[in-house]
């Protein structure tokens, strides 16, 4: 049995250890996360912004934020890991290896005279009849006395040379890094041990990967219950428009588990009747749309009545178990929204194309929301006024007179500054001050630009069934030189960082759709490094041709532009007048597309292959043939050589008979 001394002091390095393992790299990734969201703060400095708080952090704020589980979970631990090493420490000091000449401050090899004079020296200061302290008492005895005598000893002096202990070769000792207890055999302790292996080994893993499948079992990576996923691949349509997918969304397992109290009926009946008018109900069958809209389930329907209150920028008049129940329901909207844009991007027919129609109303849907913009004012043919109410200080009848005067938001960003400060003067009624905020906004507002190639690798043309390429550059500029910022939204209560889509379709049918966002440049620059990194190896290109074409990808991202990349099988041949757009989440408005036309050329390359095989077996073949016909003639050399030899080997023969004949 291992002594108590050796494992009390492996035991708190043991429990050190496995504290240590996931919570240094844990504390490191919270760190950066925390720093990165402080670097990744870039956002609206307009009045509306600073007026709805939610970038300015309180003090209540960061005590709550600072003091929740997780925190205060990693804290408590970094107090037990710092104690853990304090108490080895003091332990490993206690447990010392006997050195007797650390002990009596000499260095190895010191002569008597030297042995004798630290020893004189270290009595005056720790010997009992000049110290009383029973410590110095304790440490003369135990310490000193011993290593003088270890030394002065010519046989304790030749071991600790020879094998480090004056009482000569030690034996090894091995420890276990458990408490003495739990090695307790003799007593009811004994189990422990058992349960102690059976716990760290078999439940602890056992509980965790249950954890973890329980958690994958139901919700995504994105968070989104697999529930919602499933109702909304089941409820999506191909021509769903703006209002249908509402009616898509607010279907989610997050919404159907808000809580519906009975104080809240007169409140819904309320919001119903304010909202009335943004709802998708018909004029004609009005009761009939009422009855039926009440019969869904009460928290679908609360659900929606509060999304349409953000639309309609009301919210502050609601209860405040409602303000709850509202910020609840914007708090999932944005990871909803991006789950039911990949539903309906994904593919759904045997071509393997998804739906644009669905996507447009989904994005047209987030738009909406963070910019509380009502649905009705945005229009099939523009966006109408709709992208005027993203600015501060202007309402509905402002932006109708604004956009009477220039007639779309485009030509309003592109006036010039005093142009546009007088027509908000005279038009809106604004002041110096709202001006002012307006051009901030406005100053936040991105462009876009899109580039983008559709080619086969390494072959001139597309053919049909060709691995095909595309290839997209998303150039983002703004006024006031940002890239990655934070959307202007004062009315959505959260941060809302911006994600553009790009999306390559033909008519309705979805070919490519790729995430897109600007706030990591440096995952931006590995992306497009490998990426053409990838291609150009694929071409056969040669090593500087390589750096160079990563040089320039690399200088495009450090400008604004960030590389999307995605292959797809060439389909049948004829050409197709393609679209590629780069949809914005957050901002009204700034959506760009462009056209591309794709000719996809009748299959050949497979045919010349299978003609060039057809033409190696023929000559394969021949040669065959021609070493046949070779090895035959040879063949028949051999035979006639040895006939040849036969019949000299005959006349020889006849021919010395004859002789003999002749002789006799």
């Amino acid at each position: 049995m291992v002594e108590s001394e050796e494992n009390g002091v492996l035991f708190p390095i043991f429990i050190l250890t496995i504290i240590a393992i996931p919570l240094v790299p844990y504390t490191f990734v919270k760190l950066s996360r925390a720093f990165s969201k402080k670097q990744r703060s870039i956002h609206c400095q307009c009045l509306d912004c600073d007026r709805s708080g939610k970038y300015k952090r309180s003090l209540s704020h960061r005590v709550a934020t600072f003091t929740s589980c997780s925190n205060l979970t990693v804290v408590l631990l970094w107090f037990v890991m710092i104690f853990l090493i304090y108490y080895t420490k003091n332990i490993s000091r206690e447990s010392q290896l006997f050195e007797p000449f650390s002990i009596l401050g000499l260095e190895p090899g010191a002569s008597d005279s030297q042995i004798k004079k630290a020893y004189r020296k270290l009595s005056i200061q720790y010997h009992p009849d000049k110290n009383p302290d029973p410590e110095a008492n304790k440490y003369f005895v135990e310490s000193i006395a011993k290593a003088y005598q270890a030394l002065t000893d010519p046989l304790s002096r030749e071991n600790f040379e020879k094998y480090g202990h004056p009482d000569g070769r030690q034996g090894y000792k091995l420890g276990i890094a458990l408490p003495q207890f739990i090695l307790d055999f003799n007593g009811e302790s004994g189990g422990l041990l058992l349960l102690f292996t059976v716990g760290l080994c078999i439940l602890l893993p056992l509980v965790v990967a249950s954890i973890y499948l329980w958690r994958s079992s139901k919700y995504t990576g994105n968070y989104v219950k697999l529930q919602t996923r499933q109702a909304y691949y089941e409820l999506m349509k191909p021509s769903l428009t703006t209002s249908k997918v509402m009616d898509v969304f607010i279907k989610a397992a997050e919404y159907t588990e808000i809580p519906v109290r009975k104080t809240d009926d007169e409140s819904l009946k309320k919001l119903f009747a304010s909202v009335k008018s943004e709802l998708s109900l018909d004029p004609k069958k009005m009761k009939q749309d009422e009855a039926k809209f009440w019969k869904q389930d009460p928290a679908v329907i609360k659900a929606e009545l509060l999304i349409h209150k953000q639309l309609t920028r009301e919210s502050a008049v609601l209860s405040p178990a409602l303000q709850t129940d509202f910020r609840r329901v914007l708090e999932f909207a944005p990871r909803l929204l991006e789950d039911l844009m990949k539903m309906a991007v994904i593919p759904h027919n045997e071509q393997g194309h998804g739906w644009l129609s669905p996507a447009l109303g989904v994005i047209e849907l987030s738009q909406c929301i963070v910019q509380a913009v009502p649905l009705s004012l945005r229009k099939l043919s523009s966006e109408g006024t709709a992208p005027f109410l993203q600015l501060p200080h202007l309402n509905e009848s402002i932006a109708q007179k604004i956009a009477l005067q220039v007639g779309s938001f485009k030509e309003f960003q592109d006036l010039s500054l005093e142009e546009r400060s007088k027509l908000l003067k005279e038009v809106a009624g604004l002041s110096e001050t709202d001006v002012a905020d307006v051009e901030k906004v406005l100053e936040m507002i991105p462009s876009l630009k899109i580039e983008v190639t559709c080619k086969t690798e390494g072959e001139e043309g597309i053919q049909e069934g060709d691995v095909t390429t595309v290839q997209a550059w998303i150039t983002l500029k703004r006024p006031n030189g940002l890239v990655g910022a934070v959307s202007h939204s004062p009315h959505f209560p959260f941060h809302k960082e911006e994600n553009f889509w790009v999306i390559l379709a033909d008519s309705n049918n979805v070919w490519f759709f790729q995430k897109v966002s600007f706030m990591d440049e440096a995952e931006a620059i590995s992306t497009a490094s490998i990426a053409i990194s990838e291609t150009m190896e694929s071409l056969g290109a040669s090593a500087e041709a390589k750096n160079s074409a990563v040089e320039e990808a690399v200088e495009k991202v450090k400008t604004g532009s960030r590389l999307v990349m995605g292959r797809l099988l060439a389909p049948a041949e004829g050409t197709y007048n393609l679209t590629c757009f780069c949809l914005s989440d957050a901002w009204i408005g700034c959506d760009q597309k462009t056209s591309l036309k794709v000719e996809v050329l009748k299959r050949t390359r497979d045919v010349e292959g299978e003609a060039a095989e057809e033409g190696m077996e023929e000559e394969g073949e021949e040669d065959e043939l021609e070493e046949e016909d070779y090895e035959s003639e040879y063949s028949e050399d051999e035979e006639d050589k040895k006939r040849g030899s036969k019949k000299k080997v005959n006349k020889k023969e006849s021919s010395s008979e004859e002789s003999g004949s002749d002789e006799d």
